[in-house]
């Protein structure tokens, strides 16, 4: 892996983290899947019209075509909608440290779902992995988080995991951009819906409302998404999947910077095992081919 992959990895984490602090920001003034809709109705615009600058089509391949549906609805409508709704109620360091999973639940699931072999630095840092995450799970309900957000963020990670597993066919063919914005179409038509049944269409609007929100559209929504898929075309899902060691970190310590979040000793022992165990699954399944 060259100099500048390694700086897309870990610029990419950044972003990613971010959104969760964010993601708190709007959610305190808005409805979360009106909100998330309205976001996501906005980046994928701004996405197919830069792609349609660009020359890029309509045309999709398969696997293209495919992954629209499947990352719009798993990442974008059930992941991110999941996330939302649990912000409301659930500290964003949290919500960053179980959505930090999803490369390990993308392990589980190839080592059940699909009979791939798990070497034993695999299983130790599956271990690792899940036990650091329990431990600050078991520590913030403890201390008073509430278990439908838990639940909530984990229902999401199960969703990222399943998208993930669709991200070749949306690497190859061309047209990233106009995939790019198309997965965010799906998933703004599908929250919308969901969000007009269920939610009141109020805000209270703010300069920090609209501040959060501005930087979701551009860095998490529009910015991230576009790195990981170029990054994921570069070195390959499996390696592009090992930054997400760094997201714990990342998440904890904005989430600490941007809303005063408090760092308790637990969270630090939890991060640095989980944060262990993401590292030792993703160098385990790099000594098998690519994803």
């Amino acid at each position: 892996m060259d100099l500048r992959a390694i700086a897309m990895g870990l610029m990419f984490s950044l972003m990613w983290s971010s959104a969760f602090a964010t993601a708190r920001i709007i959610v305190a003034a808005a409805p979360p899947l009106a909100a998330l809709s309205m976001r996501f109705l906005i980046s994928g615009l701004l996405a197919v019209v830069v792609a349609r600058a660009l020359g890029q089509n309509w045309r999709l391949t398969r696997g293209q075509a495919r992954s629209v549906i499947v990352f719009g609805l798993c990442q974008n409508a059930v992941y991110l909608g999941f996330n939302f709704i649990a912000l409301q109620g659930t500290e964003a360091s949290l919500a960053a440290i179980i959505a930090s999973t999803m490369p390990l639940i993308v392990a589980l699931l190839g080592w059940v779902v699909r009979g791939e072999k798990v070497s034993n630095l695999g299983l130790l840092g599956l271990l690792a992995g899940f036990s650091g995450v329990a431990l600050i799970m078991g520590s913030r309900l403890s201390g008073g988080a509430d278990p439908i957000g838990i639940l909530l963020c984990i229902g999401g990670a199960l969703a990222l995991a399943v998208a993930t597993l669709t991200m070749r066919g949306a690497t190859s063919g061309g047209n990233l951009l106009m995939v790019v914005g198309l997965q965010m179409l799906v998933g703004s038509v599908v929250l919308a819906g969901v969000a007009g049944v269920s939610e009141p269409l109020t805000a209270q609007i703010s300069p920090r409302f609209l501040a959060a929100f501005a930087y979701q559209i551009l860095i998490p929504g529009l910015a991230a998404t576009l790195l990981w898929f170029t990054l994921v075309g570069r070195v390959g899902a499996v390696k592009a999947s090992a930054f997400h060691f760094m997201n714990p970190f990342f998440g904890v310590l904005i989430a600490a910077l941007l809303l005063g979040e408090k760092i308790h000793l637990t969270d630090m022992i939890g991060v640095a095992i989980a944060a262990a165990g993401i590292l030792a699954v993703q160098l385990a399944r790099l000594k098998t081919p690519a994803a």
